[in-house]
């Protein structure tokens, strides 16, 4: 490269479960990358978004939301958050400016004190706040770290989304572009299907299916010139929920293969012929095998 001051490094994205990270995440590279949803836990695996502009690359990692783990799917999570904070050159710690400092902020904060990196406030969803709201939300938080910075955003709406750019890249050591400049994602394409099927079926089912859901691609192949024929098994815990995906005459499951198709067309730039089946696997949250199989490796704890 020719540009002995081209700055790089790793950032991770860390935070109370549906906080915005993976709209930020979104918002930084200018496509989904990161699957959004307003139930806890939607990320899973740490997906890693690429910012690159002439003079700087920022990788980050979106980490699952750090939580009080319930089965071995949500040890797994835990423990892939954790993991990141010792990878990175700084850490960005984003809270809702709608929320009152609690239990899950404090448990992270815990954690955040053994990082030698620079640790920042982000304080998200400002768009939502009165602004002199936002002083009170900022006094819970000055005295519990030494911040490098505290930046209030809307990574929805973009408000201080470059600024906080600017100041991340200030602070990054020099360093080499990782990836090509038009690269926006390390996790292959097979697992960005995946998790925009797995979008679709949180958005559309609500309540009646939790996070007892997974999506594995089963065949991604190109027909022709014009055509990727994708075929992908929805995995479940209860033969209820597979009723509910399927749908009254295969109504719901039509509907969340027309609009997985649609966002699917738009990450490849193809059209794409996509067929969903549902499967029963009772209990595979707890199974080791079974987390290995969908996708959640032992070697990213």
């Amino acid at each position: 490269m020719d540009n002995p001051n081209y700055r790089s490094g790793f950032v991770a994205i860390v935070g109370r479960p549906n906080v915005g990270k993976s709209t930020l995440l979104n918002r930084v590279v200018g496509q989904k990358v990161a699957i959004m949803s307003d139930k806890a836990q939607t990320t899973r695996n740490k997906i890693q978004g690429i910012y690159t502009t002439n003079d700087a690359q920022i990788v980050f990692i979106d980490t699952p939301g750090i939580h009080k783990p319930k089965s071995q799917l949500g040890d797994f999570m835990v423990k892939s958050a954790l993991s990141s904070l010792n990878e990175v050159d700084a850490v960005l710690m984003m809270v809702n400016a709608e929320q009152k400092r609690g239990a899950g902020d404090n448990f992270i904060i815990d954690r955040l004190k053994s990082v030698k990196k620079p640790v920042y406030l982000i304080i998200n969803k400002i768009d939502q706040v009165h602004p002199d709201d936002l002083l009170t939300v900022i006094d819970q938080y000055k005295e519990a770290l030494p911040w490098q910075e505290v930046i209030p955003i809307s990574a929805l709406e973009g408000n201080n989304v470059e600024e906080l750019l600017q100041e991340i890249v200030e602070k990054l050591p020099n360093g080499p572009q990782y990836y090509p400049e038009d690269q926006v994602t390390d996790h292959p394409e097979r697992f960005v299907v995946s998790e925009l099927i797995r979008e679709k079926i949180l958005q559309l089912t609500r309540q009646e299916i939790p996070h007892s859901v997974a999506v594995v691609i089963d065949t991604m192949k190109r027909q022709n010139e014009e055509k990727i024929h994708i075929q992908a098994t929805i995995i479940v815990e209860r033969p209820t929920q597979k009723g509910i995906l399927i749908g009254k005459g295969g109504s719901m499951l039509k509907k969340i293969g027309t609009l997985a198709r649609q966002d699917i067309e738009h990450l490849l730039g193809d059209k794409v012929f996509l067929e969903l089946w549902v499967k029963v696997v009772p209990g595979w949250k707890d199974k080791a095998s079974a987390l290995q199989s969908y996708g959640y490796r032992k070697d990213d704890y």
